[in-house]
């Protein structure tokens, strides 16, 4: 249950709120305020205004400093950082901790990266990437866990690797592409795919067709988010603590829709993808 610190008067506007809801849902209470909860996480992200904060110019001026070359060697090495982060970060999750996720563990981890790949600039991004990549998805997987979902399952590894889509944007992108549901049903053909492929066929073949079509949507959302990361990070005063920063935001950035997104598949399991999203769409 998500807790909120208010006086009576906002509880008493709260409880109204949710007893409007009710007419059009199921849903308890409780679960209605976490959907609220997850709705708030998942369509409030702010990444690139966050940035703008901290490089102290206007977000689009930054990507001057981005030399040409950069947007596919960015592509590129979002695929390999995807990839990498599918094979090796959930390994290391216990499956059997019921305790709560350890989100300020991995900010430090993905800080420490930031702040290694500040101190050697740009050029050092295809080196963090994929290490900051591997702990953000362990950190995904361990919320994951912590709402309730089974790792080992290859349907919640896809569900993970998700997020990255889901906490990203692309350029094709308009307001009926964009939202929550909209992303998830322009990904729910290739997680089918990628999903029956590795149960028959296992993860370990490189070139698996739906594999690949799988993690390139991920990547196509993903890597504009990791441009506008580059693009921060290669502003010339920004150095250690600057590269350090930028990272912590982007872990809270994809902390906070993971958070959402299996807040929304635990209570999908509950009451049926179409009575989420109805109710979703009424808050």
């Amino acid at each position: 249950m998500i807790c909120y610190n208010m006086p009576p008067q906002g509880l008493h506007t709260l409880r109204g709120f949710l007893l409007r809801i009710k007419l059009y849902t199921n849903m308890t209470h409780t679960d209605i305020e976490s959907l609220k909860y997850a709705k708030e996480l998942l369509e409030n992200p702010g990444l690139a205004a966050r940035l703008t904060n901290i490089i102290g110019m206007p977000f689009e001026k930054a990507f001057d400093y981005l030399p040409e070359k950069w947007t596919g060697a960015i592509q590129a090495a979002t695929q390999k950082s995807l990839r990498y982060a599918l094979d090796v970060a959930i390994k290391t999750i216990d499956h059997n901790d019921r305790n709560s996720s350890k989100d300020i563990l991995h900010k430090l981890l993905v800080v420490t990266s930031g702040g290694i790949g500040g101190a050697f600039g740009l050029p050092a991004l295809t080196v963090e990437l994929p290490v900051t990549t591997v702990i953000m998805f362990r950190s995904i997987a361990d919320i994951a866990r912590s709402e309730g979902e089974d790792i080992r399952n290859i349907e919640t590894k896809l569900a993970c690797l998700e997020v990255f889509a889901l906490g990203g944007t692309s350029d094709k992108d308009n307001a009926a592409e964009s939202g929550y549901f909209a992303v998830k049903a322009l990904l729910a053909k290739q997680v089918s795919e990628a999903a029956k492929y590795i149960v028959e066929r296992g993860i370990a073949e490189e070139g698996s067709p739906a594999l690949v079509r799988f993690i390139a949507a991920i990547a196509s959302r993903f890597g504009t988010t990791v441009s506008q990361k580059a693009a921060a990070s290669a502003v010339p005063v920004i150095g250690a603590a600057g590269g350090a920063l930028i990272n912590s935001i982007f872990m809270d950035h994809f902390q906070n829709t993971a958070r959402g997104h299996f807040i929304i598949r635990r209570l999908e399991n509950k009451y049926g993808q179409d009575e989420v999203q109805k109710t979703y769409m009424n808050i």
